[in-house]
């Protein structure tokens, strides 16, 4: 596959002919098959995703107007989805008022990096400041400095997550690559690696999405629930920590990672990497536990292939080359474009939808930026700039 072609004239367009509202500002992501708006409440993630996807492309893949341009819409319109609490919301209306506001701070951390990367994209100082503001207001969050709701009540049944970390050592990472407070930004990421790889979340036998806050391992569904997903999306994530720090621990860590998820989220029967696990064999309780979503097939091959380069072991190159042909032949829409995202275990589609609050323009497009440019560089380091 020619990822940058398809990139340009598949994924990229696709979202840019449907998607962007230059009427309102800001991205709907509720389209159907053939792109057409089904929904016009606005997913906030995906006001930060999309920024980032549209100014990485940008500064990675083509110096296109057209992106800067609906960069812009999307950058103007992220005040709206902005409490004046300095939170952001979850759904907003399609002129911006708010629908929804979760406890999760994953609406700034992503509009975190749409910021950052914008910023490179144009050198304005102002965007910076936005990135800064939404950054530290995720990481008040991130820290407890400002109070979120529990998910569970602490006194019952109290555990610590897995994806708060992993997208917070990212978030740092990109925060990292804008030259600003460097330093800050290095150390917030040493500590994220450091909770992912010795938190108690990495077992000799998975990496955990959940355990107790002193990093114990508890026997519950909860306790026991492995996303292969996130496993791989994490593997990669350590690893470019490793490659940014020459930390050798990190880059080991990464490999084991994939080699202790691989058994456990692939599906042996129908191919594909699965939503959930139990982590010891015993029912999974998430009902689409068994189904194929887009973004963990994404992560898996990002990670494998990243594998591949780094250590030269052909079993990383057989699984990147698997994954990418169960995405080309069960994923992929060449009729209308884009990608499914939910598959059945049969990896017959379960919706047609291209897009919803959930899925957007990020795993993919982020996945192709990747391959373009290790095809054509041989490594990682242009993404990680």
């Amino acid at each position: 596959m020619d990822f940058r072609k398809e990139l340009k004239e598949n994924i990229l367009k696709f979202w840019l002919d449907n998607s962007i509202d230059y009427k309102n500002g800001g991205i709907y992501t509720c389209l159907d098959r053939q792109g057409n708006i089904y929904g016009k409440e606005k997913s906030v993630w995906f006001q930060g995703r999309a920024l980032w996807v549209l100014a990485k492309a940008y500064n990675t893949i083509e110096k296109s107007s057209e992106y800067l341009r609906a960069a812009k819409c999307i950058y103007d319109f992220l005040p709206k989805c902005t409490d004046t609490d300095n939170r952001m919301y979850f759904t907003v209306t399609d002129d911006g008022r708010p629908i929804q506001k979760r406890r999760y701070y994953f609406s700034e951390t992503f509009a975190a990096i749409g910021c950052a990367e914008y910023y490179k994209a144009t050198g304005d100082k102002s965007v910076l400041d936005r990135a800064v503001y939404y950054f530290d207001t995720a990481y008040k969050c991130f820290t407890g400095k400002i109070k979120c709701a529990p998910k569970f009540v602490p006194e019952n049944h109290s555990y610590k997550a897995l994806s708060p970390v992993m997208i917070m050592l990212s978030t740092a990472q990109v925060m990292m690559s804008t030259g600003y407070n460097t330093d800050i930004y290095a150390k917030i990421a040493d500590a994220c690696l450091d909770e992912i790889l010795h938190g108690g979340f990495l077992t000799e036998n998975a990496l955990f999405e959940n355990v107790s806050p002193d990093g114990k391992a508890v026997d519950t569904p909860t306790g026991r629930k492995v996303n292969p997903g996130h496993s791989m999306e994490a593997a990669w994530f350590v690893i470019c920590q490793g490659l940014l720090t020459g930390n050798n621990e990190a880059l080991e860590a990464g490999k084991r990672i994939i080699d202790i998820t691989l058994p456990l989220g692939w599906d042996k029967a129908h191919g594909g990497i699965i939503a959930f696990t139990d982590a010891y064999g015993k029912p999974a309780t998430d009902l689409e536990w068994d189904m194929k979503l887009w973004w963990p097939q994404c992560e898996t091959m990002i990670a494998a292939r990243l594998a591949y380069t780094l250590f030269g072991d052909e079993k990383y190159n057989k699984l990147y080359r698997d994954v990418k042909e169960y995405c080309e032949k069960y994923f992929i829409d060449r009729e209308c474009g884009e990608w499914y995202g939910y598959l059945h275990y049969d990896n017959t589609p379960s919706s047609t939808l291209k897009g919803n609050i959930f899925k957007g323009p990020f795993h993919i497009p982020r996945l192709y930026i990747i391959m373009a440019i290790m095809d054509e560089t041989g490594s990682i380091e242009k993404f990680m700039k």
